[in-house]
């Protein structure tokens, strides 16, 4: 008998009986972190005596809280969530791989999603219409024209692929559908024996802020596309039993102190401390007073921090939330049997409770968080508001060139009137993305801010473009319900969609003679939103400086209109009698805004709103689906097309090589971010990608994003290396100008050019190609692109001083070869600058069945010199070695289910 079979038992529940896998009497269960706990119910439950034995979860019982990783486990999600963007090439892949099978002589239906899987449009909407009465119609009608053939080809995904459920366009965002609807906490099935087995919710989604969940005690984190899609198929990732940080919350938030402040404090603490890799856990008495709309903030800034998750036990916060949220009570009642029975109770008040070991320690006194923002490129680098002034002030030359007017410039627009524009201005004041609109208390102080900042006559600046993109349709109806809508429509905050939006780059356009002014003057403008992202370059193509702020703080600085203010001594404008009007005059106190809260947030808006989620509207239902099991490809759509990623594959791989005559693509710098690498916003008719559309009668107007192109690999590759901001410093070592944007150097060739148009050259010439970078390479979302543009650019190793989670499998799962400098080591120090030719030896090791801990590299320089190092090899499990064996995880998992 294995633990699978001993652990078996049942739990009755209002009279009802379920069986589930017992853990709480497993040794050395008591002591370990909530989320580790997780993982062994997780291995307790799918033990197939294979990938996971007995011995996993005796390992596992047995951590050693002050161990480094070494451990291998398979955790295997309960199900997956995607969004459109990340989630369309999932599900062309899976389309592909029909194809591939039917070739290969298979049942094409042997692809189907094993798991629950659900997408949730909500990265489409632009907001091309703000501070209209329809801006909403307007922008969905808009977003329908532009995004027909996906959303064609998702409704025909929809009714050819078993457990794949799509929520619609304009339903909501992702993470807040997640915590608002499909998370159940515990989830159940049915058995063979006719019980229902009831098992812990779990979860991989393919955005970074899939932690969002965390905040309800259900483990899940963000993985690229790549993996989620094996994750979808039945495949359990594989991970490393982390170390887990313990981080204590004390106190309460003090008066005009939001829980983005909190957020961003977290944040910041994170960073420093470092936690990239590891779980973060928050437990103490204090958290029985953080509420669950707190945790999910929290959780949901996990990829900010860097770590892995930022999870919260169960216990009665998370039992109300799932109450109001309109779940039902038999589910509520599960719920809390089902964690009491299996020691995942966190009320730390509980006669039973045992602080859990933890291998690190943090501590936050909510009392002292003071109001805050972040900018001017990166979440971490938190700005206390006292001292924004000051520090923007200190950041902008480094924004500003020699072309750079330093006078105000005269604007003149039929929308907003006349005015001037001046450096510091903020173009953009967006309430928008999972981080705060999942979160009522904001939310109101929003509202409130705006009510107070209306009754007294005060505008926004005419420059300011402003928006406001819920994440769900809940938040729309308490606005409405508080009577606060009226109030931020009356200061230009009309809803604009329901959707990430800016936070995703989809601001949309600035007026078109705003937009002129900057460009033309070289003005550094900034944006201002209650989102979770501000890389260079993702808000918008005219905005070089992007903050994060609180809801009511992105209201403040529209109404300031420029980042050059200090809010304690400078009016905000008059009120009607002449009289001076500061920050603190309007600002809604936290009994106000608590008082608001609980008189309008109600459980019949969740049941009203989320009764018939799946239906969508009658653009939804009025689309033309195609039928059967393979889908028709058309050779003329210029988003969907049939993947190349299976073409002329084998039913088994080809051993792997070493790379031999490797030129440089890109000589890169610290913090390269996804976003960097395969961009998700506009891009130009002048880029390969719009000469590409172009050449096929799509006129630019037309072009939409690289996100919403996502389904077309064509579009995809010439987008990559292709942010605006990205700076390839291979062209300073030739000599050449740094030209912002997709460029490099083909030494073939000698001359500069697109990095696509020097992919091609190399390609055609069997020029293997690496990319050089420093720290932290691949932060920012999980975007499966950036390592299939990679590969498909013909980048066969990527050696950097360090990387980021997701990227870096995500490199793993489509067969780039991921290599770190020396410890202590970089290109500067070891000389490099690129012009060289890279020899690797010693990755034909793999073929043995090991994985060689580094590989040596020889880079010859242009006059014959050498320089060699042993670079270390980040394929960390036996599973990643697997995949990397067989040209990717989609390659594995295909031939696996031939089998």
């Amino acid at each position: 008998m294995s633990l699978t079979d001993d652990q078996l038992t049942t739990l009755t529940v209002a009279g009802k009986d379920y069986d589930y896998y017992n853990i709480a009497n497993l040794p050395g269960i008591d002591h370990l972190p909530y989320s580790l706990k997780v993982l062994v119910e997780n291995l307790v439950r799918n033990i197939d005596g294979a990938n996971i034995t007995d011995d996993h979860v005796k390992a596992l019982l047995e951590w050693d809280p002050n161990a480094q990783p070494s451990h291998e486990i398979q955790f295997t999600p309960s199900r997956v969530v995607m969004q459109d963007f990340t989630g369309v090439p999932c599900i062309v892949d899976l389309a592909t791989m029909r194809d591939a099978v039917k070739e290969l002589g298979g049942d094409p239906e042997v692809i189907n999603p094993q798991v629950q899987s659900d997408m949730v449009i909500d990265h489409s909407v632009q907001i091309d219409k703000y501070g209209v009465a329809d801006a909403v119609e307007q922008n969905m009608d808009i977003e329908y024209q532009r995004n027909g053939e996906r959303y064609q080809f998702l409704r025909w995904g929809q009714q050819a692929f078993r457990n794949f459920r799509v929520v619609p366009p304009g339903t909501g965002i992702i993470h807040q559908v997640n915590i608002e609807y499909l998370a159940k906490v515990v989830m159940t099935k049915a058995r063979e024996n006719g019980h229902e087995l009831a098992y812990l919710d779990s979860c991989v989604g393919t955005d970074s802020h899939t932690t969002t969940v965390n905040g309800l005690g259900v483990l899940g984190w963000g993985v690229g596309g790549i993996e989620a899609e094996a994750a979808m198929l039945g495949q359990p990732i594989s991970m490393l039993v982390p170390r887990v940080v313990g981080f204590k919350l004390t106190g309460s938030i003090p008066e005009g102190v939001t829980a983005t402040d909190v957020v961003l404090t977290i944040t910041d603490m994170l960073r420093q401390h470092g936690v990239v890799g590891k779980f973060v856990e928050f437990y103490g008495d204090g958290i029985a007073s953080v509420p669950l709309a707190n945790r999910a903030t929290i959780g949901n800034m996990g990829p900010e921090f860097g770590s892995t998750c930022g999870i919260f036990p169960i216990d009665g916060v998370t039992l109300d939330y799932l109450r109001l949220t309109g779940r039902s009570e038999e589910q509520i009642a599960l719920v809390e049997a089902y964690a009491k029975a299996n020691k995942l109770w966190g009320d730390t008040t509980d006669p039973n409770y045992v602080e859990p070991q933890y291998s690190e320690y943090l501590e936050l006194d909510l009392g002292s968080v003071v109001p805050s923002i972040a900018g001017p490129k990166r979440p971490q680098d938190r700005i206390k508001l006292s001292e924004s002034k000051e520090k923007f002030a200190a950041t902008l030359p480094a924004y500003e060139t020699d072309k750079t007017v330093q006078e105000p410039v005269s604007v003149s627009t039929d929308f907003r009137g006349d005015f001037d524009i001046t450096n510091g201005d903020v173009a953009i004041a967006s309430i928008t993305s999972c981080t705060n609109t999942s979160n009522p208390s904001v939310m109101i102080a929003a509202g409130l801010i705006a009510r107070n900042a209306h009754a007294k006559g005060l505008k926004p600046k005419p420059w300011v473009k402003t928006s406001l993109a819920p994440g769900s349709q809940v938040v729309a109806d308490y606005l409405k319900a508080a009577g606060l809508q009226d109030d931020l429509d009356a200061l230009g905050y009309q809803l604009v969609g329901f959707g990430c939006a800016t936070c995703i780059g989809n601001s949309g356009p600035l007026l078109p003679e705003i937009s002129e002014a900057i460009n033309a003057n070289d003005l550094t403008v900034t944006s201002v939103l209650s989102g979770n992202r501000n890389f260079e370059g993702r808000i918008s193509p005219d905005v070089k400086m992007n903050y994060l702020a609180s809801p009511p703080l992105v209201i403040a600085y529209a109404l300031a209109g420029t980042m050059d203010f200090d809010f304690e001594t400078q009016p905000l404008g008059k009120d009607n009698d002449g009289n001076d009007v500061y920050l603190k005059d309007i600002w809604p106190t936290n009994a106000e805004v608590e008082a608001v809260v609980n008189g309008t947030v109600s459980r019949e808006m969740f049941l009203k709103d989320y009764a018939s989620v799946f239906e969508g509207d009658r653009r939804w239902k009025g689309l033309d689906v195609p039928e059967g099991e393979l889908f028709a490809w058309d050779e003329q759509s210029t988003y969907v097309r049939k993947q190349t990623f299976f073409d002329g594959m084998k039913a088994t791989p080809d051993p792997v090589e070493n790379i031999h005559g490797a030129r440089v693509l890109a000589l890169l710098g610290d913090s390269v971010t996804t976003d960097h690498i395969s961009p998700a916003g506009a891009f130009k008719a002048s880029s390969p990608a719009g000469k590409y559309l172009t050449d096929r009668g799509v006129e630019p107007k037309s072009f939409n994003s690289y996100g919403s192109r996502r389904g077309n690999h064509e579009v995809m590759v010439r987008g990559t290396f292709g942010n605006i901001r990205l700076r390839n410093q291979l062209l300073a070592s030739v000599g050449e100008e740094v030209t912002p944007g997709g460029f490099t150097y083909d030494f073939l060739e000698g001359k500069p050019t697109t990095i696509f148009e020097a992919s091609r050259d190399y390609i055609d010439h069997d020029v293997p190609l690496v990319v050089l970078a420093g720290k932290e390479y691949g932060t920012g979302s999980s975007r499966d692109w950036a390592a299939k543009g990679t590969v498909m650019l013909g980048v066969k190793a990527v050696i950097t001083e360090s990387f980021e989670r997701i990227h870096r499998s995500n490199l793993i799962g489509m067969g780039v070869l991921p290599l770190q400098f020396p410890e202590g080591e970089s290109y500067e120090s070891l000389g490099l600058d690129g012009t060289e030719t890279y020899d690797i030896d010693g990755v034909e090791e793999l073929n043995n069945g090991s994985t060689p801990k580094t590989v040596h590299v020889t880079a010859t320089h242009t006059d014959g010199a050498k320089t060699e190092f042993d670079a270390v090899v980040r394929i960390d499990t036996p599973g990643e070695a697997d995949y990397y064996r067989n040209g990717g995880i989609l390659q594995y998992v295909l031939r696996n289910l031939m089998r």
